[in-house]
């Protein structure tokens, strides 16, 4: 299994959101911070006129809200325009259930290519949303709260800040 990486760079996620098929993926990926297993779970009535995304996580068995806020409730009802209450949120053209994993991956992974971005896979939308709140916060207690992480050194290793940290260092140290 690869280390995969947020997307750091705004530049870099506006251009994936331009060059990606399923956009939507992303934005909901990015925006609400969920395991890649519990959104590709989601349904048309888990978003459709609610003020919080309720689900009960996969890995941990935690019951899970999540706010949507007033920008991504408008994505979202423009989004759902036309799809039945029961339809998958990302529905496979092939199979017209759920995309899973696998799909989600491939998705990500030829976007990212073409957008020129290496180390992503299906954990980077998750890891991207905690990279972006954690700089505009700075508040790592609440954002390992958000991803029930056990501490506070796994949130930061987990967005990438160590690594930026240890790239920095290097970057200027010299004897």
């Amino acid at each position: 299994m690869e280390f995969v990486q947020p997307i750091r760079s705004v530049e870099k996620l506006e251009h994936m959101k331009a060059v990606l098929r399923s956009w939507f993926l992303m934005v909901m990926g990015i925006n609400v911070g969920l395991r890649i297993s519990d959104l590709l779970a989601l349904r048309v009535r888990d978003v459709q006129n609610r003020s919080h995304i309720v689900c009960r996580e996969k890995k941990t068995g935690k019951k899970k809200r999540f706010p949507i806020n007033a920008e991504l409730r408008e994505i979202i009802n423009e989004y759902i325009k036309g799809k039945r209450d029961d339809e998958p949120l990302f529905r496979s053209r092939k199979t017209g259930s759920n995309i899973d994993r696998v799909q989600a991956y491939r998705i990500l992974n030829r976007a990212a290519a073409e957008v020129g971005l290496a180390e992503i896979g299906t954990h980077t939308l998750r890891k991207t949303f905690g990279y972006h709140f954690y700089k505009r916060y700075k508040d790592v207690a609440l954002l390992q709260q958000i991803f029930n992480h056990s501490a506070p050194s796994i949130t930061m290793r987990y967005i990438g800040i160590n690594q930026d940290i240890i790239d920095q260092a290097i970057s200027e140290f010299h004897l």
